[in-house]
């Protein structure tokens, strides 16, 4: 069982200075040039956002009252825990109304991986799995990921802005709260 945890991602600033990203996962890992990649954003101060040719995004508010994007000169009030999907070809940029903020942010390469996030309230007593092409991300609450391994069974309790990566079988999350649910579909070339 793969958990990423939120505490051992490290900050990377962006070059406008108005957030930090923390890096979950991409493909290939660390390129510039990905064909996928999953982060976090912190956001401290209005500003533009980086282009990304050739990308679709899809950004959710995860910490914060309120962020307001631009997208090619269109307004978009992003409330918590609504995913946005724009393209990362377009002019964007953001402001603050009400303070900082975090955002779950999805980008994929068109043509090549198609993007879905869901958000899901978790539940105590049924499991909801995390599949092979997919990440859970834990937003609020209380949760325990299980998985089959070759000793048995294993659980792991996940905190905060902790991520599980799917598998086959497919480990199972329960608990009280809310899981980003990302798939990354491969395109058919």
């Amino acid at each position: 069982m793969d958990i990423i945890r939120y505490r051992d991602l490290s900050s990377t600033p962006w070059r406008n200075g108005g957030g930090s990203t923390r890096e979950v996962a991409s493909f290939p890992h660390g390129a510039d040039d990905f064909d996928w990649r999953v982060s976090i954003a912190e956001v401290s101060a209005a500003g533009d956002f980086s282009v990304f040719p050739g990308t679709d995004r899809i950004l959710t508010l995860i910490e914060g009252e309120l962020l307001v994007l631009t997208v090619d000169g269109v307004e978009h009030a992003m409330e918590k825990n609504r995913p946005f999907r724009f393209s990362g070809d377009s002019a964007t940029s953001c402001v603050l109304p009400v303070g900082s903020a975090t955002a779950l942010n999805v980008m994929a390469r068109r043509g090549t991986v198609k993007a879905y996030l869901s958000i899901v309230e978790l539940s105590k007593t049924r499991a909801h799995p995390v599949f092979d092409d997919q990440f859970g991300l834990l937003l609020q609450g209380n949760a325990v990921v299980t998985a089959d391994a070759a000793d048995g069974i294993v659980s792991e309790k996940l905190g905060t802005l902790d991520t599980v990566r799917g598998d086959d079988p497919a480990p199972e999350v329960l608990g009280r709260g809310f899981l980003a649910v990302v798939t990354l579909e491969s395109e058919p070339a």
